[in-house]
């Protein structure tokens, strides 16, 4: 079973934000899991007013103002969450810093962030705080363009998950992860690959029958990998940029959900390193990093 118990959304109060708690309330339900509602306050310059207690810049500003985001946060989709276990927090300080160092502390399972927010508060979910998060959170990280659509979501289960995988080290916990939702809600499993001419010799990019036994080469292992994380799937190889090839495959499979990899150590791995923000950006469904 997929142990999903604490999911973090940040909250700016945005249309963006709803849609963010909706999907997250639909996966909280499933779970039985705890809501954390995270919304942040921007730090005000020391130059502005801040005093430094403790190595902390703290102000008065931010005293001021706490009891009104509280308020606000309280009040935000009260009705909707009514009878689920919701924790509501206001914080202050950098975006992407406060989330993750709260998602860790919290030993939150998953976060759910949208691409981009607007308003006063827009600097928590800009594109670049996400990327920060996606590279710096322990955690599975759920986003997306489509996140942002609201309505679309509010009834959507993941019922079709797209995993891809590029034979790193970290594929086997890619493809587990993505297996046990696919469970979770009965559903199905497809894994792609996208291979480059960089994963065969030059001498064979000439023989009419490399490209044949490439594909041969990359299903042994992708059959590896998925009798490493005991499962099954529907696999998929195809050449051309992983963006493309992933998200060409998610449409053509209509995935509900697109799961893809990060090295423990440093953010995204292999090609989905400099790939992932693409893959997110034009992806139709949601992406979860893990």
């Amino acid at each position: 079973m997929l142990p999903v118990s604490k999911i973090l959304v940040p909250v700016d109060f945005s249309e963006r934000s709803v849609a963010a708690v909706h999907y997250a309330r639909n996966l909280a339900c499933h779970f039985h899991a705890e809501l954390i509602l995270v919304h942040g306050l921007p730090p005000i310059p020391y130059a502005m007013g801040g005093f430094e207690f403790g190595g902390v810049v703290m102000t008065d500003a931010f005293a001021e103002r706490l009891p009104e985001a509280r308020k606000e946060l309280d009040e935000f989709l009260a009705n909707e969450l009514a009878g689920m276990k919701v924790t509501r927090i206001v914080l202050e300080g950098d975006p992407a810093q406060m989330i993750v160092e709260h998602a860790h502390g919290a030993g939150v399972d998953l976060i759910v962030i949208p691409t981009h927010g607007y308003g006063p508060f827009r600097r928590f979910l800009l594109g670049s705080v996400t990327a920060k998060v996606l590279h710096d959170a322990d955690c599975p990280v759920l986003t997306g363009v489509h996140l942002e659509e609201g309505p679309i979501l509010k009834t959507t289960a993941p019922r079709k998950i797209l995993c891809a995988v590029d034979l790193g080290p970290q594929s086997e916990k890619v493809v587990r992860w993505a297996d046990q939702m696919a469970q979770e809600f009965q559903g199905e499993l497809v894994v792609v690959h996208a291979m480059s001419l960089g994963e065969t010799h030059s001498e064979e990019m000439f023989d009419p029958e490399w490209r044949v036994a490439l594909e041969e080469r990359i299903r042994e292992k992708l059959d590896d990998v998925l009798a490493g994380a005991h499962t099954k799937a529907t696999i998929v190889t195809e050449s051309g940029n992983p963006a493309e090839v992933v998200n060409c495959a998610a449409q053509r499979f209509q995935s509900d959900l697109a799961v893809i990899g990060r090295s423990e150590a440093a953010g995204m791995f292999g090609r989905l390193r400099t790939n992932a923000y693409s893959i997110i950006r034009q992806s139709p469904c949601p992406v979860v990093s893990v």
